[in-house]
């Protein structure tokens, strides 16, 4: 998810309840909500690093005490206020939790299990941006606002200006339980669908449902087969026709492939991709040059590209993301 949805997530937590734990709870709670994207300082080694060390080791399950420990340790620092110990690092901890369970929600995956496995878990329920989330979220921000402003009896008591109403907190929370739970249930029927029908001729190999960020009933289909993918939105209101999907061919075994594969670029790309398409093209840069690239059918703007010479010798390597290639 997105950091505007972690920090509003970690500042309800704290006024639904959590704020009885410690003082300065909506610090500690707000700041270990989004700690474990600390690891965005991987993109200053550029690229590579940046998927290589994204949702790596702040996403462990065994880092979750020590990031919580270290935000209260952080809150505490700044604000030079007390805190109780026990209740701050307990409300820290559930501040951590709650960003891998909603990162855990979407396509890109988190890696719980390290260094023991590489794999990403996902649930591919929910968009990195989601509108909806958002929506709601900014409601249960601004209503206590503005019922102060149109309520006297509010704004005069001084007890309720100290402590705002638990209620809104606690129905964003419920609602975004409850709205990731339908999306769950959208995502199985989108599945569903895709792997029952043939693809000229071909039965699905694999499949993968990708959400948007507004309509929760439009999905983008991804359907693997032996030969090929096919790209088809899936309308969850309408009628699925499998016959109006995308055909993207794989490319044919090739020792340029081969070759870029053994670079570390690569590598650390195809670990993280879970329907790699590839290609091998001519490149004008050099004589009889090649350039092979992989894109994962999920993010279509994230790939790996590498410069060869004719005899499959790799020049040059460089991960693109957003479309954004290094220099």
């Amino acid at each position: 998810m997105d950091n505007l949805t972690h920090t509003a997530a970690g500042l309800f937590l704290s006024r639904a309840a959590l704020n009885r734990l410690t003082p300065q709870a909506s610090a500690i709670l707000m700041l270990a909500a989004n700690a474990p994207d600390i690891d965005v300082v991987s993109a200053v080694g550029g690229p590579v690093s940046y998927l290589h060390f994204h949702r790596h080791l702040t996403y462990l399950l065994v880092a979750m005490p020590v990031m919580a420990i270290l935000c209260v340790l952080l809150v505490r620092a700044v604000s030079r206020k007390p805190v109780r110990w026990l209740g701050a690092f307990a409300g820290a901890f559930i501040g951590v939790a709650s960003h891998l369970a909603l990162d855990y929600t979407n396509g890109y995956g988190i890696r719980l299990l390290l260094p023991f496995s590489q794999t990403f878990y996902r649930l591919e329920w929910t968009n990195v941006i989601d509108l909806w989330i958002w929506a709601v979220f900014l409601l249960a921000l601004a209503a206590p606002f503005l019922a102060r402003l149109v309520g006297s009896e509010i704004s005069s008591s001084s007890r309720r200006a100290l402590y705002p109403s638990r209620g809104w907190p606690v129905f964003a929370l419920v609602f975004i339980t409850l709205y990731i739970g339908a999306r769950s249930v959208l995502h199985a029927r989108v599945i569903g669908e895709l792997q029952s029908r043939i693809y000229q001729d071909a039965t699905p190999l694999g499949t993968a449902a990708v959400p948007g960020a507004a309509n929760p009933l439009r999905w983008r289909g991804i359907v693997e087969t032996r030969d090929f993918y096919a790209l088809v939105d899936v309308d969850l209101a309408g009628t699925f026709d499998p016959s109006r999907a995308r055909i993207v061919h794989k490319a044919e075994i090739d020792p340029a492939i081969e070759a870029a594969k053994r670079t570390e670029t690569f590598q650390v790309f195809l670990r993280f991709s879970e329907f790699p398409q590839w290609s091998v093209s001519p490149n004008e840069e050099r004589e009889n040059a090649k350039l092979v690239s992989v894109t994962d059918m999920r993010f279509m703007s994230f790939s790996a590209n590498a410069l060869q010479d004719a005899s499959a010798r790799v020049l040059r390597t460089w991960l693109e993301i957003g479309g954004i290639r290094p220099r």
